[in-house]
């Protein structure tokens, strides 16, 4: 990770408060194909505020969550206070401060597509016990599927600063591949969000590419965003369709 580490300083509060969680299935799949448990210990990288990190919490596992970010790691530990096994640590994606072959399960959840792949693809596997695994996990949120879903992306484009750069379906089967360095394997899972207009506010607010409040962009997409709202919202709410990936890998 470079400077983005510093892109979501002012976002934390509406990305603790309207970024999507994971579904329920996601957790199965990882005790069926991983062999997780609840003595498994998890290094979340790039763990941010804390949603991952909860995840495995609540599962019982001991849970070190890595986040360079200051702000976001100490809306983690605020968010996971009451969790004696979760351990708050600042560092890297290829500087993580952990002890070799320490590591059951290494996750990266929104967070991979701002890593060095090949810096980090050597920290996770120092950090790893031998026959661990390293899942990267994205929510990607569905584009083209409903008419909301193409006008909402359309939005984004219009208003995004560098949005076309940054989003993480860059990371393509290649570049996967090559950071695995081996075929690796994809689940995907559904998952989805119901928004009132100030979800889908703070929503769009969380996105380190759009404009803050103090953007002078701010106020005609303001205003934009309100009548995309009033075009597809259904009783006050509108529905947000994701795909949740999972690419894993056993070392």
């Amino acid at each position: 990770m470079t400077d983005s580490t510093q892109r979501f300083s002012d976002r934390v509060a509406n990305y603790i408060k309207y970024r999507p969680g994971y579904p329920g299935e996601m957790l199965q799949f990882f005790r069926e194909e991983m062999g997780l448990r609840e003595s498994s210990v998890i290094a979340d990288v790039g763990s941010g505020t804390g949603i991952s990190a909860k995840f495995f919490l609540d599962n019982g596992n001991t849970v070190y969550g890595v986040e360079p970010n200051d702000a976001m790691r100490a809306a983690a530990q605020e968010l996971l206070e009451s969790y004696p096994n979760f351990h708050s640590i600042k560092g890297r994606s290829d500087k993580t401060g952990l002890d070799p072959a320490s590591i059951d399960l290494v996750t990266a959840a929104q967070a991979f597509h701002w890593f060095d792949p090949d810096t980090t693809r050597i920290e996770f596997r120092r950090i790893l016990k031998r026959g661990g695994y390293i899942a990267l996990i994205w929510n990607e949120r569905q584009l083209d599927t409903t008419a909301f879903h193409k006008d909402y992306e359309q939005f984004l484009l219009k208003f995004a600063s560098d949005y076309s750069k940054v989003r993480h379906e860059n990371v393509n089967t290649e570049k996967l591949r090559d950071f695995f360095q081996g075929d690796f394997e994809t689940r995907v899972f559904s998952n989805s969000q119901i928004l009132d207009f100030e979800g889908l506010k703070g929503r769009i607010l969380s996105s380190s590419y759009m404009p803050t409040e103090s953007d002078e962009r701010y106020a005609p997409m303001a205003e934009e965003l309100a009548r995309l709202f009033a075009k597809h919202e259904e009783h006050g709410r509108i529905k947000v369709l994701y795909d949740t990936k999972v690419h894993y890998y056993q070392v």
